[in-house]
């Protein structure tokens, strides 16, 4: 009895744990976008790359703080080799020998030159097996600068164009998401269409099998004729051909959806459109200050100007006279025993320039030159149209977004007064005094007023992400978007 009764609870249970599987899930617009934002693949590629362009920006910064270097190259030898002598002959000696060193060194580079500043200590170890000797070199401080003269200084240039980089890319990571919101609105109104496609086929099927019927003991007495017989079987026939076509749009549009979201169960959904869409309208003036506040494309232009003017640099540098200088100062001792080479330091100097010329290329320096020229020019011009062009664009989503909104509400309008008319006209129809004809008209502009109406909502709010994309500004809260940068 007792087997019998856990037998009962177990199956009860997964039939339960199975219709709550078969539950189709629910979404608003909002649900859609949220999910969208944060499990979608775009998400997440948006999310790799504001990651990436992170660590390059640290990067950049890290060339201008100071580094310490510890390295060391011990090198072992046991051969014969060829060994000059003092007075200047050849002997092949075998030697048998270890070379052990250990250097700590401090870089600084120096942005208003470009060149590099580094404090170093080393010391060398050199064992002689043959001879059973041991020997120290030391360097207790060694001060250096080097440089290259007359040429492309990068640092300079790269502490122009990084910030202006990182900041383009947090500003596309925000748009990025705002983009996806746009996208995720306009798969969700997708699917909506769609299942309001299979509403309508399915009150349309209906509709035009009661009429059927109705129609049949109409025809059997003699009131209709046998042409209007026919054309409500062909409606009939027609509503369950559409019914079964919004089925597979339903499927179709469902499985898009549920790929982008980054749904991986097979679960129905089910979206719910608000009728509802917010009452304000955005200031042209506001939306243009706020695209050029928060928009990526701005500080692109701005970019793209100043790696011209770097490739010119570069160009110019590689041109002429080229210079490069290396000078170092410190002291040095060596000595048998380790304490010795630390004892009475002597000074050690070294400066070296070394210089390159071109005298004859063909012209190839001049060339890149005036190449490098001529695209600094062509991007500035393009730059110039870019935000022109960027700047209609703001204008035309604002004019068509503040016009959207009386256009959802004619909309509405018109699919309310005609599902009246259609349920009039049918009416009038099964008490015979109207024509098929004006039945059939009448549920044509129903459904196309219905299908009238999603689109419209769909506009709408595909115009306002799209906006919100482009200026990074929440006109409904009358906010700047909030900026939620991913995990590093």
């Amino acid at each position: 009895m007792n087997r019998t009764h856990l037998l009962l609870i177990f199956a009860f249970l997964l039939i339960g744990k199975l219709s709550a599987q078969q539950e189709p899930m629910n979404l608003t617009l909002t649900d859609a976008i949220r999910i969208a934002q944060q499990h979608s693949p775009e998400a997440q590629a948006a999310r790799h790359t504001y990651r990436s362009a992170y660590w390059n920006y640290r990067f950049y910064k890290a060339n201008y703080l100071p580094s310490l270097t510890l390295t060391s190259s011990p090198t072992f030898n046991e051969q014969i080799n060829k060994i000059t002598q003092p007075d200047g002959t050849n002997l092949f000696i075998k030697q048998n020998q270890l070379s052990t060193d250990v250097s700590l060194t401090i870089n600084q580079n120096i942005p208003l030159t470009g060149g590099n500043f580094f404090v170093k200590s080393s010391l060398t170890r050199l064992d002689e097996f043959e001879n059973d000797v041991i020997a120290y070199n030391t360097q207790p401080i060694v001060v250096g600068y080097q440089q290259t003269l007359l040429g492309y200084n990068s640092l300079k240039w790269d502490k122009r164009i990084e910030p202006v980089r990182f900041r383009e890319a947090r500003k596309n990571y925000n748009e990025a998401l705002e983009l996806v919101a746009s996208q995720a609105c306009n798969l969700f109104f997708g699917l909506a269409a769609a299942q309001a496609n299979l509403d309508i086929a399915a009150s349309n099927y209906a509709s035009a099998d009661t009429l059927y019927r109705y129609a049949e003991g109409r025809y059997n007495i003699g009131t209709i004729t046998e042409n209007e017989m026919l054309q409500l079987e062909i409606n009939k026939l027609s509503g369950e051909t559409d019914m079964m076509n919004a089925r597979i749009e339903v499927e179709d549009q469902m499985q898009t959806l549920r790929s982008f979201l980054g749904i991986q169960d097979d679960v129905e959904i089910r979206v719910l459109p608000d009728n509802e869409v917010p009452d304000f309208q955005v200031p042209m003036a506001e939306a243009l200050q706020m695209a050029m506040q928060n928009s990526p494309e701005p500080e692109m232009y701005e970019r793209l100007k100043l790696q011209s003017r770097s490739n010119l640099a570069y160009a110019k540098g590689n041109a002429g006279l080229k210079a490069d200088l290396y000078v170092q100062f410190g002291l040095s001792q060596t000595g048998d025993k380790l304490r010795d080479s630390y004892r009475d330091p002597m000074n050690q100097y070294y400066a070296s320039i070394g210089i390159s010329l071109p005298i004859l290329d063909w012209g190839r320096s001049k060339g890149q030159v005036r190449v490098a020229r001529s695209n600094v020019d062509l991007i500035n011009t393009q730059a110039e149209q870019g935000m022109k062009d960027f700047e209609l664009n703001v204008c035309k989503m604002v004019r068509q977004f503040n016009l959207q909104r009386q256009y959802v509400q004619v909309a509405a309008k018109a699919d309310r007064t005609a599902d009246r008319r259609y349920e009039v006209a049918k009416r009038l129809y099964i008490l015979g005094k109207s024509t098929i004809l004006d039945l059939n008209s009448a549920t044509t502009e129903k459904d196309s007023a219905r299908r009238n109406y999603i689109s419209a909502l769909r506009t709408y709010w595909s115009l306002y992400y799209g906006l919100r994309s482009m200026t990074g500004y929440d006109y409904e809260k009358n906010q700047k978007i909030a900026e939620n940068y991913p995990e590093i």
